[in-house]
């Protein structure tokens, strides 16, 4: 029963769970919006080190806000954000954790920025912030294929016109109600658009998914990721347990998000996860084995350290010898231990070879 209890921990080869649920369409422009940080990049003269990405979920029109983050984006939603959208009456609607899948319109708008940032940092260096209008001003003028036309059309009704192109000749003068009646015809093609790319991604997201469903009061593993020391090594955590112990269902939230009954050293962690984070435990948990004690972080990994070394050995390659330890790493057994270069675990873990000869 113990074998059968780590082989379910270990194991990780099922297709990802919870079919594709598309968001809702949006009835106007600017009704809805989503936001995102990019951080960790270079910081500029005037101080920006991020940029704040925000995106309407209609047109896809795009603004990028060069920003300083002194603070997490948890401390930005928890202080400032729920006291704003009291002060509106917005309504706001956080992603699943762990799930960035949730808000992948975003995620899709930060890889584009920072490949057009790439670019620019051959010209501008650390001023980046300096391109920052004109990715956005590219960004929002380009084709975009689940709309059939720019963000900007989508956002004005016409196409943007610069001095490289000119696609109208004269002027065209549109009155009163024409206005409306011409605004309100675009957003329903710009609607439809979208629900037939909405239904032809989940046709597609669908084909590599399972659908997997709890009741409550059952109980369920969940998935963390191992990180050894903050960085990673030679075999990346692959022998590193992907899910611990089971944990009680108690409401399923929506379509495919589920409550858990969370022990207090994970009180720190968000209590609702998706269902691509879970997997059924087929038996009662007196039968299975005791908690480990990972030290599951706040965003489910946990932090593997080298508990001792078992031998040591030379590879030779063609032209130099390299010395190589074996490890044995926390929370698994000396069969389990994993060769690693010694100069890498020396530079990382140098009290590890305080009493080595």
């Amino acid at each position: 029963m113990w074998r059968c209890v780590i082989l379910v921990k270990g194991e990780n080869t099922e297709r990802p769970a919870g079919l594709l649920q598309p968001l809702k369409v949006p009835e106007w422009k600017w009704e809805e919006i989503t936001m995102d940080f990019i951080v960790g990049l270079p910081r500029t003269r005037k101080g920006y080190n991020s940029i704040w990405v925000v995106v309407d979920r209609l047109t896809k029109v795009a603004h990028f806000i060069p920003v300083n983050t002194t603070y997490s984006g948890s401390q930005f939603t928890s202080r400032f954000w729920e006291q704003l959208h009291d002060s509106l009456d917005t309504k706001l609607r956080f992603s699943t954790a762990y799930h960035p899948q949730t808000d992948e319109q975003t995620e899709r708008t930060n890889q584009v920025l920072e490949d057009m940032l790439k670019a620019c940092a051959i010209q501008y260096g650390t001023s980046w912030n300096k391109c920052l209008p004109y990715a956005e001003f590219s960004y929002n003028n380009s084709y975009q294929a689940s709309l059939k036309k720019s963000p900007f059309e989508a956002l004005y009704g016409r196409r943007c016109r610069t001095p490289l192109f000119w696609d109208q000749v004269g002027e065209k003068q549109v009155f009163g109600p024409r206005i409306i009646e011409d605004a309100e015809q675009q957003l329903r093609v710009v609607q439809e658009n979208l629900k037939i790319a909405q239904s032809r991604q989940k046709s597609y997201a669908d084909n590599r998914r399972r659908e997997l469903n709890f009741k409550v009061d059952d109980f369920v593993y969940l998935k963390v990721s191992p990180m050894r020391g903050g960085r990673r090594l030679n075999m990346k955590g692959k022998l590193a347990p992907r899910y611990i112990r089971p944990f009680k269902v108690l409401e399923k939230k929506g379509e495919v998000a589920y409550r858990l009954e969370l022990p207090p050293s994970l009180s720190g962690v968000h209590d609702v996860f998706h269902v691509s984070q879970l997997k059924k435990c087929l038996r009662v948990p007196g039968e299975q084995a005791p908690l480990e004690d990972l030290n599951v972080h706040e965003d489910l990994t946990y932090t593997k350290h080298p508990v001792k070394i078992l031998e040591t050995s030379e590879r030779i390659t063609r032209n130099k010898r390299i010395k190589m330890c074996r490890v044995q790493w926390s929370h698994h057994t000396e069969k389990e231990a994993t060769w690693e270069r010694e100069d890498e675990m020396k530079e990382a873990y140098p009290n590890l070879f305080a009493s080595q000869p």
